[in-house]
């Protein structure tokens, strides 16, 4: 027996989304996405996120262009360029909590996540940062990530794993991955581990030092 909180990274794309959404509909699961804000320009992106607001799903901000790791930006409107612009494309599909989710270029935990100004953009805005504990690389290799996965799992007691809406065939194995973990006993919980959720609303709650560079920043002229 073991909880697993899955959440989507990336999207959403039409080619893929609605299928993982019809997937998790079909299995009353409730996950979050974690989408790009330049995508949200798109009509049909958008509709997408509403869709999945609409079934229960968290909708939140993984930056706007996913192009640099925060932490390796030099320059000071980092946080508002990749986190506000992004919040506000999201608009009234956000969550309360304002999640935010950065991105190591990989699924690295490390000091490329975030950079002080982009944590004090953070407490001001009233963001909780979400990590994550298990990233089975399925978009690196979209047609074996499944047991990478399910090993993950059973690894660990609760397991916020982070997959990718994203059209490289890896979600043609979404099913089997559900169905499999669900006969080994997973539990399927929406809510984050607080252990990978090291600023809530804005306050800091566990220590985040080994996720922020020092990056010296300048201003664009």
């Amino acid at each position: 027996m073991f909880d697993l909180t899955l959440s989507f990274d990336n999207g959403p794309e039409p080619e893929v989304t609605p299928r993982v959404l019809d997937i998790l509909r079909e299995r009353d699961i409730k996950t979050t996405f974690f989408v790009i804000g330049e995508k949200l320009s798109d009509p049909a992106r958008h509709r997408l996120a509403a869709r999945a607001h609409d079934d229960g799903h968290w909708i939140g901000n993984h930056t706007f262009t996913h192009s640099i790791p925060l932490g390796l930006q030099p320059d000071a409107d980092t946080a508002e360029n990749e986190i506000g612009r992004t919040q506000a494309a999201i608009g009234a599909l956000a969550h309360p909590q304002r999640w935010f989710r950065p991105f190591g270029g990989g699924g690295n935990l490390d000091d490329r996540l975030l950079k002080p100004s982009v944590v004090d953009y953070l407490k001001r805005n009233k963001h909780s940062c979400v990590l994550w504990n298990a990233i089975p690389r399925d978009w690196n290799d979209p047609d074996g990530w499944v047991d990478r996965a399910l090993d993950q799992c059973r690894s660990q007691p609760w397991t916020l794993m982070v997959v990718h809406d994203l059209p490289t065939g890896a979600m043609e194995h979404l099913e089997d991955f559900l169905d499999r973990a669900a006969a080994l006993g997973a539990r399927f919980r929406q809510e984050f581990p607080p252990d990978c959720v090291p600023i809530r609303s804005g306050e800091i709650v566990l220590p985040i030092d080994a996720y922020v560079s020092s990056i010296e920043e300048r201003v664009k002229s």
